[in-house]
């Protein structure tokens, strides 16, 4: 598994019966997570009054915002030298995965040691964490997401870190269908990005089914690749859904074609109450040799 040891602006300070406890900056959070099984105690109480805000679940769905302390609408947190807007949002997130640095390091490292321009497509590319992180090592990226809000978000975050130029693409659109478009337009890319969601809808209401379109998307995905790709990341928070499906999709697509390193696993997050780690998804990474 590997884990993030490096954001000094995000903690998961503590974890129990469904919950998580963070700090965002100076913003302290308490949000539900299904993978928090175990109980460490009541942590609303553990917490009382060190708490700004309490993410409620609906027994309808969805949720809502307690804001037991002034909160502001949005602000910003630091990873390195890197830029991020951090919102409520409607379904308990902040318009960040912490988890997902472990991956920004993999692409800044793999970026800066091509010593080439390098080309990265994001799909599935919500606020732009991958996106920034690859525009901070040179990168050009071109960034596709259904979603205009969500790209609106990621302009925001590029902005702040200062990465605004022509080294950016932003597309609001079906990634399927764009895919298919650059297939045609005859564009290439040296790295690839994805993550995509288990179920979702495209800009004119197409559907998307995680276990019935990622192997096509993958697929597709290959006659984008330029002659000389770098890597090709593969993330997925979908429930029982095994790093090694990624694996074995990486395998029987791009390192078929290409020779590099396949190899998958999950990410998580050090609790620091104590010893204990928070999985926080799964990821799948195809790798050159260069």
């Amino acid at each position: 598994m590997l884990l993030v040891n490096d954001f000094k602006d995000y903690e998961l300070l503590d974890a129990s019966c469904g919950e998580k406890y963070e700090r965002w900056g100076d913003v302290y959070l308490l949000r539900p997570d299904p993978q928090v099984i175990w109980n460490n105690g009541n942590l609303q109480e553990k917490y009382y009054g060190k708490i700004d805000a309490i993410y409620h679940r609906s027994n309808k769905g969805g949720g809502y915002w307690e804001n037991i302390n002034k909160v502001p609408n949005s602000w910003i947190i630091h990873y390195k030298e890197l830029s991020f807007h951090i919102k409520q949002m409607g379904f308990k997130h902040t318009g960040l995965f912490p988890e997902q640095v472990v991956n920004w390091n993999f692409m800044i490292d793999k970026i800066n040691k091509a010593h080439r321009n390098i080309r990265v497509l994001n799909l599935f590319a919500y606020t732009g964490g991958a996106t920034v992180a690859c525009l901070s090592a040179g990168a050009h990226v071109t960034h596709v997401d259904s979603s205009k809000g969500m790209v609106d978000w990621c302009k925001e975050n590029v902005n702040s870190s200062g990465y605004q130029g022509d080294k950016i693409r932003y597309i609001v659109d079906d990634v399927v269908k764009f895919v298919q478009r650059e297939i045609r337009r005859g564009n290439h890319y040296d790295a690839i990005i994805m993550d995509p969601p288990s179920y979702g809808r495209g800009v004119n209401g197409e559907v998307w089914d995680i276990e019935k379109n990622l192997n096509y998307l993958v697929s597709i995905c290959c006659e984008l690749l330029s002659e000389r790709p770098l890597f090709f990341i593969i993330n997925s928070y979908t429930t029982g859904l095994s790093s090694i499906v990624l694996e074995n999709l990486l395998k029987i697509t791009v390192n078929k074609k290409y020779s590099g390193i396949v190899s998958c696993g999950e990410v998580g997050i050090p609790v620091k109450e104590n010893n204990l780690v928070l999985p926080c998804g799964i990821y799948g990474r195809w790798e050159s040799n260069e």
